[in-house]
């Protein structure tokens, strides 16, 4: 059983993680004749990309950028990703990766990125169903080749708790018979019964989340976090830091998945946003985020309606950020027009009210928009400062839609393509 095919709600699960599929029939490609100010300064101020130095001044200052796809499971946008992720590496020094991927599954990937060691093959397949393709596998293919070649590696972590393994387990039972062997009767007492009796996580997280009595695994969980916090060590430790992301993650899974559904999407991007903050402070370095658009963005009013269902309103991973770094925190939305995502799923052009519908005005196949710049005119100040929409829940059909926040808060950065074709598996 996979993560993705439990019977738990995918909006739950993965809140805002695959926003992008709506279904909007009878629209066609627009055609502009360039008369209204907004798509004049859009036609205007849209760069083509080429070798992306334009990058350089949007990103000036940044200590985390955040790449958030508008869907999963697109070759373009993966690939465009990717593009971006290269030229802060090579060009602008970034040294660390975040994921949105699990932080136990994410440190076989570092294991990977940094010595080679592991199977990439089998790493990649066990991601969430949607990142499981080879244009994902590029990543870390890139990762490893220029880490083989440079003696400043990138690292790379998971930044989400929702398929915390028994590695995590393991290393913090590990640390704690090498360093204070005098707690480990008291740390297995709380973290034996909580073991993941299943080596399937996906099956394992389908038993939980049907369990009536989830209590004695949340206290058990933070029990085990409170005893690690509580150790002794060195200042400075990266082993115990380690070690204590490890518990994190452990309190964190059993804690969400016990919460109400309605409660966890807000949850799960603060925890996020949390893992995040931390990786940048554990490397030491600038930190690329890569996530969907839902999480990237600086959306603290986030609202994802899907009649006839209630509407899933949280607070993003980047309005955490954005709180916490202020304008050291670059949120990049990469955007489409129409196209297709594996599945497959056909994505039809945007929506009139979707300001990606706007962007037709640049006359590209593909362009970055830097949004940052300060528009003399009323009306493009107006239309990046009105409250925004986009797609929504890939799930819900035609009527999801993302809005809260305004396009300006979203993002500073627009990499955008007119059309997306499907990732290919692995």
């Amino acid at each position: 059983m996979e993560l993705t095919d439990l019977k738990v709600s995918r909006r739950t699960l993965l809140a805002g993680s695959a926003l992008g599929v709506a279904s909007v029939a009878g629209l066609g490609t627009r055609s502009y004749a360039l008369d209204d100010a907004v798509d004049r300064w859009i036609a205007r101020n849209a760069e083509p990309i080429g070798d992306l130095s334009q990058l350089r001044w949007s990103m000036s200052g940044a200590q985390i950028v955040g790449l958030g796809e508008a869907v999963h499971s697109t070759a373009d946008l993966t690939r465009l990703k990717l593009g971006v992720t290269r030229y802060l590496v090579e060009h602008l020094g970034y040294r660390a990766i975040a994921f949105e991927d699990d932080w136990s599954l994410g440190t076989q990937l570092n294991e990977y990125v940094l010595t080679g060691r592991g199977d990439l093959k089998a790493l990649v397949g066990q991601l969430s169903r949607e990142a499981r393709t080879q244009e994902n596998a590029a990543l870390f293919e890139y990762l490893r080749a220029y880490n083989s070649t440079h003696q400043d590696k990138v690292r790379f972590a998971g930044a989400e708790y929702f398929a915390t393994r028994q590695l995590s387990y393991d290393a913090v039972d590990e640390y704690v018979a090498r360093r204070t062997p005098s707690r480990l009767a008291e740390l297995r007492r709380s973290l034996d019964p909580i073991r993941p009796n299943l080596d399937d996580i996906g099956a394992y997280l389908g038993w939980y989340w049907q369990l009536d009595n989830k209590a004695p695994y949340v206290a058990n969980a933070q029990a085990v976090l409170e005893l690690v916090e509580s150790l002794p060590h060195r200042p400075n430790d990266r082993d115990y830091a380690i070690t204590l992301q490890h518990a994190r993650q452990i309190r964190s899974f059993y804690k969400a998945f016990s919460l109400p559904e309605d409660e966890i999407p807000a949850y799960r991007d603060a925890r996020a946003a949390e893992n995040v903050r931390w990786w940048q402070s554990f490397t030491r370095s600038k930190v690329i985020y890569w996530a969907a658009s839902a999480h990237v963005a600086n959306a603290p009013d986030l609202r994802v309606t899907a009649p006839p269902g209630p509407d899933t309103v949280f607070p993003s991973v980047g309005s955490y950020l954005h709180s916490w770094y202020g304008a050291r925190y670059r949120p990049v939305g990469f955007t489409f027009d129409h196209g297709t995502a594996a599945g497959p799923t056909t994505l039809p052009p945007a929506a009139a009210d979707w300001f990606e519908h706007r962007l037709a005005a640049a006359g590209r196949d593909q362009f970055t928009l830097d949004l940052r710049q300060r528009p003399q005119s009323t009306a493009v100040r107006s239309w990046l400062q009105a409250v925004a929409k986009t797609r929504g829940f890939p799930d819900a059909g035609p009527s999801s839609a993302m809005t809260g926040n305004s396009l300006a808060e979203w993002f500073d950065v627009l990499v955008h393509t007119r059309e997306v074709t499907p990732a290919t598996p692995l």
